[in-house]
């Protein structure tokens, strides 16, 4: 059975926050050659993240579009961090 979409989107909030270097020290994202700014994406993913957890205590129910925005927004910026060599495979 599939989750409702709130439940869902609780679900992969808690995935991202748990996938994501969101505690790396400044220096070490700007650290050599990037391909991207993985500073200012993970400020950006977080700001969404935090956005939607708010969002979900106050008791709104997110749409599938919803859904699918956020996880694309997570693996392009997962994408990002693996090219600088902040995170492993995926």
């Amino acid at each position: 059975m599939k989750p409702d979409p709130r439940t869902a989107m609780a679900l992969l909030l808690e995935e991202v926050r748990n996938t994501f270097p969101f505690d790396i020290p400044p220096a070490r994202l700007c650290d050599g050659p990037c391909s991207g700014c993985p500073k200012k994406l993970l400020e950006y993913l977080d700001t969404q993240l935090e956005e939607w957890e708010d969002r979900l205590k106050h008791g709104e129910a997110p749409r599938l579009g919803d859904l699918d925005r956020l996880g694309r927004t997570a693996r392009k910026v997962h994408r990002v961090l693996e090219k600088n060599g902040l995170l492993g495979p995926a």
